[in-house]
């Protein structure tokens, strides 16, 4: 399936991604517990200065303003009839920006977890996952979108229906996972696990990967395990901007611009092609990346003691994949960046 974003692929060896949205918008006066979704309608020029902040930065992709768009999000706030709507709302104004950039910068629909648990362990059904991913993948592809970009997912379960919508939504699409226990996702997957999933699904993403998580040390680590399994699929990281801290009433991140850049240049080298920042990550940072990544002189893969002088250490000893690995502990989901 040919596409903006395979194209890219094609024509380039490294693609930097954007950084954070809620982060971003927190800084615009979004508030606790209020959905971004519906700054959509009330606050456009918001959500074409994160795309634009984006966009200006260098980044050649960014996601929209939709993570959370889908009916079992909405529903918190009173919204769930609007997930096209306000999917396809997202992705129009992420379409407007992209064509006024003057190069080309690729549109990617942001879908995140449901935020509910799927069935066995769950009430919620595959098939029931499948139409509310597709519902807002038609309001993104409506909208304008280049590709669906499914995040955050901890089981695999959910990540076959968003794989299957996507697929109704006669769309390409990028997946990635967030590993932020002793290695593993909430519910229990390893990279190991994800490379191998990706490779038997019927509608398989143009790349996949890990974002979010504990750290950028945690989510390499992770990243190197998708470059040893060999698939040759285009990898994606996008790692949060340091470790989050409580200060002065707020969540900051404590990563710098400075290392971020260096977390771009080790992404590159650990076989990531797509290289983006999460939580915390703000135009600054995008723009350090991307000077970096322009002067970056491509090396062997890093190691892990590398990793970690540069970056800061691991959360865990493992990585989940050794007979080592802790035991998943259930942790509660959380909003993308």
């Amino acid at each position: 399936m040919t596409n903006a974003l395979s194209r890219m692929l094609d024509d380039r060896d490294w693609i930097l991604a954007d950084g954070a949205t809620g982060t971003n918008l927190f800084n615009m006066g979004l508030s606790s517990g209020d959905a971004p979704e519906l700054w959509n309608e009330t606050e456009p020029d918001k959500i074409r200065a994160l795309y634009r902040g984006a966009a200006d930065a260098g980044s050649d992709l960014f996601l929209t303003n939709s993570f959370g768009s889908n009916a079992s999000r909405l529903k918190l706030h009173g919204a769930e009839a609007r997930a096209h709507e306000l999917s396809r709302l997202a992705a129009e104004i992420g379409r407007e920006v992209a064509d006024a950039a003057g190069r080309p910068v690729v549109v990617a629909g942001s879908m995140g977890p449901t935020g509910e648990i799927m069935a066995p362990m769950g009430s919620l059904t595959h098939e029931s996952a499948v139409e509310m991913f597709h519902e807002q993948a038609e309001g993104l592809k409506a909208g304008g979108a280049d590709v669906l970009w499914v995040e955050t997912i901890s089981a695999a379960e959910e990540f076959k229906a968003a794989a299957e919508a996507a697929a109704r939504a006669g769309m390409p699409w990028c997946g990635t996972m967030s590993f932020d226990t002793a290695g593993r996702t909430m519910m229990g997957l390893t990279s190991e696990a994800l490379a191998a999933l990706v490779e038997k699904l019927p509608h398989k993403p143009l790349a996949y990967g890990a974002n979010c998580g504990v750290g950028a040390s945690d989510l390499l680590r992770t990243v190197l395990g998708f470059a040893a399994k060999g698939t040759g699929r285009p990898i994606i990281a996008k790692g949060n901007a340091g470790i989050p801290k409580y200060v002065d009433g707020h969540i900051h991140y404590d990563g710098t611009p400075e290392l971020m850049a260096d977390y771009a240049c080790l992404a590159r080298d650990a076989g990531a092609r797509i290289i983006g920042g999460c939580c915390g990550t703000t135009p600054e940072h995008l723009r350090r990346m991307r000077e970096a990544l322009e002067a970056h002189v491509p090396g062997a893969a890093p190691s892990l003691e590398e990793i970690a002088a540069k970056l800061g250490g691991f959360s865990s000893a493992s990585d989940g994949t050794g007979e080592d690995a802790a035991k998943p502990q259930r942790t509660r989901r959380r909003r993308r960046g």
